[in-house]
C-alpha cells in the first residue's frame, strides 16, 4: 500500500495522469458534439457527463502538481468520476447484452471509464474534503440527474431507449452510492495524508 501511495504522489505519474485526462476530456466533449448541437444552451453544462467529470479531475491534478488541494473540486471529481465511470461500464455491457456483441468502441469505453472510476477513488487518502464540499457536489450530481431524466438530456444510447425508466432509476441510486462511498473514504476516515509530490 505504501508503494502505491508513493507512486500516486510521484511527479511523473501525476503528469502522465494529467495528460491522459486532458486528452480524454477533449475526446469526451467531441464524443458529445452531435448531442450538444441539439441541446438548448441552458442545459449544456449538464449533458457531457463523463468529460466534465474528468475535467474536474484535471483541476485536482493541477492543484496537486503545484502543491495545493482544491477540496470542492476533489469532491466533484471523486463523486462524478465514480458515478459516470461505473454508469458507462454498465451501459456498455447492457448494450452488448441487447445487441448480442461488444465491438472495439464498447471495450474502449468500458476500460477507459473503469479507469475513471478507479483513479478518483485511489486519490481519496489525499483529499481535504469537508462535509459542505460533499453537500455541494451532491447537489450538482442530483440536479444533473433531474436534467437528464426529467428533461430528456441523458446521454444518447438508442439501443437502450426501451429501458429509459429503469436506467433513470438505476442512475439515481448509483448517484447515492457514489456520494456515500466518497463520504466514507474522505469525511469518515481517521487520518488525512498530506499530499507531497515525490
Amino acid at each position: 500500500m505504501h508503494t502505491i501511495l508513493m507512486l500516486l504522489r510521484h511527479r511523473a505519474f501525476l503528469w502522465m495522469l494529467l495528460i491522459i485526462n486532458i486528452l480524454g476530456t477533449i475526446y469526451g466533449y467531441y464524443w458529445y458534439a452531435n448531442q450538444l448541437e441539439r441541446t438548448p444552451w441552458y442545459f449544456l453544462p449538464f449533458v457531457p457527463d463523463s468529460p466534465t467529470a474528468s475535467l474536474f479531475f484535471v483541476f485536482v491534478l493541477i492543484a496537486f502538481l503545484i502543491g495545493r488541494n482544491w477540496p470542492l473540486m476533489e469532491a466533484l471529481a471523486a463523486i462524478t468520476l465514480f458515478k459516470y465511470g461505473i454508469w458507462a461500464v454498465i451501459m456498455n455491457l447492457l448494450g452488448g447484452s441487447v445487441t448480442g456483441s461488444l465491438d472495439f468502441v464498447n471495450y474502449m469505453l468500458i476500460f477507459s471509464h473503469l479507469g475513471m472510476a478507479i483513479q478518483g477513488i485511489l486519490y481519496a487518502p489525499f483529499y481535504q474534503i469537508k462535509r459542505w464540499h460533499i453537500f455541494v457536489a451532491s447537489v450538482w450530481v442530483l440536479h444533473n440527474e433531474m436534467i437528464d431524466y426529467l428533461f430528456d438530456m441523458m446521454p444518447t444510447y438508442p439501443v437502450l431507449d426501451m429501458y429509459y425508466t429503469e436506467i433513470g432509476y438505476f442512475t439515481f441510486w448509483l448517484s447515492i452510492i457514489s456520494i456515500l462511498i466518497v463520504y466514507l473514504l474522505t469525511i469518515r476516515k481517521s487520518t488525512t495524508d498530506r499530499f507531497e509530490i515525490q
